[in-house]
């Protein structure tokens, strides 16, 4: 199992669990990340951090940490 982190540009995986705690975790859902949902990687910054990604067809930038936390398939 791989994390959002780990996944190159231009590659579209979907979201099989969200590990971390309370509001972190909460703060990722109400993004729209959440189990199940289509996940494309758009652009990873050079050093990595942030990524950007498309979800239910709007634009996000996430932390590293965040990315994480997101395994994907």
């Amino acid at each position: 199992m791989s994390t959002l982190k780990e996944i190159p540009c231009g590659k579209t995986v979907k979201v099989t669990k969200l590990t971390g705690e309370g509001p972190v975790r909460r703060r990722i859902m109400d993004m729209g990340i959440t189990k199940g949902v289509e996940v494309f990687v758009r652009k990873v910054a050079p050093l990595g951090d942030p990524v950007e990604v498309t979800v239910r067809g709007y634009e996000l930038s996430l932390r590293k940490a965040d990315a994480e936390m997101i395994q994907v398939e």
